[in-house]
């Protein structure tokens, strides 16, 4: 199969499962990972009218998005990866959304760039669903205080939550936290489900699943 060819599986696999849970398609967000890949692997997904990408290194992004842009301009990029603070103002610069703000630093140094840049990405919380130490994200214990950390120290417009479960687990009761503490902290968007568990994620409220090889096939690490 062709990188078109799956891409439009997901796009049907999505659609199926969202409307087997009584949700309109079109409340899912398709965000298509393209981290390894070059411009032009990534080109016939454009041509074909997709506009929303992932992507997990600030640097990566940078050197492979502005050709892309400048031919679609209308593309909406997402920062998924771990976001470190001396990046913060390349990071303000090249994304439309940032899914991985995980810690106090992190959100000053994104205030910070966003008042000065005078742009204003939307913000998502990553939470650590597993607590697994290895792994960047807020513990779910101390979500709702990051989240009001965010918002009234720093004036950060949090929009919604991400995660990405433990490996090996079952992946559902991890969305059902998130959801949850979405819930309680009024956040509309749950960026959560990948390749392997998009269709348990739409069960649960997802309104951004990230798929990446199961579009794109496989990737060669070496490259990025």
């Amino acid at each position: 199969m062709s990188i078109l060819d799956r891409y439009h599986a997901i796009k049907d696999a999505i659609a199926r499962a969202a409307s087997d849970c009584g949700r309109d398609p079109a409340s899912v967000q398709l965000v298509c990972v393209t981290k390894t890949f070059d411009a032009d692997e990534i080109a016939p997904l454009l041509e074909a009218g997709h506009r929303v990408f992932g992507e997990n290194r600030v640097q990566e992004a940078r050197a492979k998005w502005p050709q892309l842009r400048a031919r679609f301009p209308d593309i909406e990029l997402h920062l998924i990866g771990p976001l470190q603070s001396n990046k913060a103002k390349e990071a303000v610069e090249t994304f439309d959304v940032i899914e991985s703000v995980d810690r106090e630093k992190i959100a000053q140094a994104l205030a910070a760039e966003m008042a000065r840049q005078e742009k204003r990405p939307r913000l998502l919380v990553q939470v650590n669903t597993g607590e697994e130490p290895q792994k960047a994200g807020v513990a779910p214990r101390d979500a709702d205080a990051f989240v009001a950390f965010c918002r009234q120290t720093h004036g950060l417009a949090i929009e919604g939550l991400m995660c990405v479960p433990p490996n090996g687990e079952q992946a559902s009761p991890h969305f059902a936290l998130l959801a949850d503490i979405a819930a309680r902290n009024g956040l509309s968007t749950l960026s959560m489900g990948m390749s392997s568990d998009f269709e348990q994620a739409i069960q649960l409220g997802a309104t951004h699943v990230r798929v990446g090889s199961a579009i794109m096939g496989a990737r060669d690490y070496a490259k990025g």
